[in-house]
């Protein structure tokens, strides 16, 4: 793994809402800090209602991640465009977010410990 990436288990009970929704809630979420930005949760695709997701056609790469692919968020009032990414065949280094979501705050979408 890169040296300026840490994942660990975030601690306690965290939850993931858009459009008024609670799109999941996770005891097994992870937490990835990268250098100085600020720390990423990443929930379990199990303990999200991918119902409300729709996958994209955007992609992008990280050198130290992999390639990562989009979904959008689909609220009863909007669709919150390439708002979730996934690693989904992550590198070796960074191998515990396979199968996991993350979230772009913001725009509708809050995620936060509970």
């Amino acid at each position: 793994m890169a040296e300026h990436i840490t994942i660990r288990t975030a601690p306690g009970t965290w939850t993931v809402r858009a459009g008024g929704a609670v799109l999941g809630e996770s005891t097994a979420a992870l937490e990835l800090s990268e250098g100085s930005y600020p720390p990423v949760i990443y929930f379990p695709r199990d303990d999200i209602a991918m119902a409300f997701l729709d996958r994209t056609e955007k992609t992008t790469h990280c050198p130290h991640k992999g390639d990562a692919s989009y979904f959008s968020v689909v609220t009863k009032s909007a669709t919150l465009a390439d708002a979730v990414w996934s690693y989904e065949a992550p590198k070796e280094g960074v191998a515990r977010i396979k199968d996991h979501l993350a979230f772009y705050t913001g725009d509708g979408i809050t995620v936060e410990k509970i």
